[in-house]
Formats: structure tokens, C-alpha cells, sequence
């Protein structure tokens, strides 16, 4: 049986509440919230990411985004540098003491979530996630941007003033104050 659209989107709300609640309680030893631990996470890679794609990866407005990285580059978590294929964007990259961070963060949310705790089985998961999958395609489809919509504009811009900070590489970059 279909569920309505109403239904269907209190259960995603619901269960995504759920979910956080749970990697939060995981967190709270760290001083972390869930929107950081995943913007850390998302810059695993080694080359870094621009900061809207960033932005639409870890499913955050681009102001609450450049506030989250700010933070993180204050406590040397993470650090911009300017793109070298594309000298107007700024990427953010994990520093080293970044790297650490995320490794712990990953393991004790994997230790909240644990094999006695009622989590989806490998099976579930992967009926789960081309579900999800579509549901996100439809959805995108329909709300006339294909899913985009963050804004880039005024990237490392804040108030206006600039703080010229430099990146292990040695690339000025500006941080917004």
C-alpha cells in the first residue's frame, strides 16, 4: 500500500531525528555535533572540497556550512587552501590533527551503532538503499533544481572583513570573521 506523501515524510523526519539523536549521544564526549562529524567526514579524501559541493553533500545552507568550517579551522581540524585548478574557489582539507578527529568520531559512532544494537542488517540495507535512492530522484526531479540549490555566492565572505590565513601548502586564502 502507498503511503501518502504527508505520511512518508514524517517517517523519513522521524527516523533522520532518530538517527541523529543517536550519533549525537556518540558525539557528546567529542564537543561535536552531527553536522560537523559529517562535514569531517566528507573531507576524508586527501584532495579536499570545495566548499559548495560541500555544502550540498552534507545537506547544509552555504552560511551554516562556512560557520561549521570556521570552527573547525579554529580548532586546527581542518584547513582552506585555493584550488589550484581553479584559483577563484577555496577548498577545505582535514589537517593531520583533522584526520585523527574523524577516525575517532567514526569509531565511537560505529561503537553507538555496534552489532547488539538494532540497526539494519547488510541485507536491509541494501534493499534500503536503492529505495532511497529513488525516492531522492523523484523528489529532485520535482522541485524544479534537480535538487541543487545552494548558494555559492559570497563564498569566505562574511561581514566583509578578510583574515588572511595561511594553509600548510603555503596558499593565502581569506577566512570570514
Amino acid at each position: 500500500m502507498a503511503r501518502r506523501p504527508q505520511e512518508l515524510l514524517h517517517l523519513l523526519t522521524r527516523a533522520e531525528r532518530l538517527a541523529a539523536r543517536r550519533v549525537q549521544s556518540a558525539l557528546d564526549a567529542f564537543d561535536c555535533s552531527v553536522e560537523a562529524w559529517r562535514v569531517l567526514d566528507l573531507l576524508s579524501g586527501e584532495e579536499g572540497r570545495n566548499m559548495t559541493a560541500l555544502a550540498e553533500d552534507a545537506a547544509l545552507p552555504a552560511p551554516t556550512l562556512t560557520k561549521i568550517v570556521d570552527q573547525l579551522v579554529d580548532q586546527n581540524l581542518v584547513f582552506r587552501r585555493v584550488d589550484p585548478t581553479d584559483r577563484r574557489r577555496v577548498l577545505a582539507q582535514l589537517t593531520p590533527r583533522g584526520l585523527r578527529r574523524r577516525r575517532q568520531l567514526s569509531r565511537a559512532v560505529r561503537a553507538e551503532w555496534g552489532p547488539s544494537s538494532p540497526g539494519l542488517t547488510e541485507g536491509e540495507e541494501d534493499q534500503l538503499m536503492p529505495l532511497l535512492g529513488r525516492l531522492s530522484g523523484a523528489l529532485a526531479g520535482k522541485d524544479g533544481h534537480g535538487g541543487e540549490g545552494v548558494d555559492s555566492g559570497g563564498e569566505g565572505i562574511g561581514n566583509g572583513r578578510q583574515e588572511i590565513t595561511t594553509a600548510p601548502a603555503g596558499n593565502p586564502v581569506g577566512r570570514a570573521r
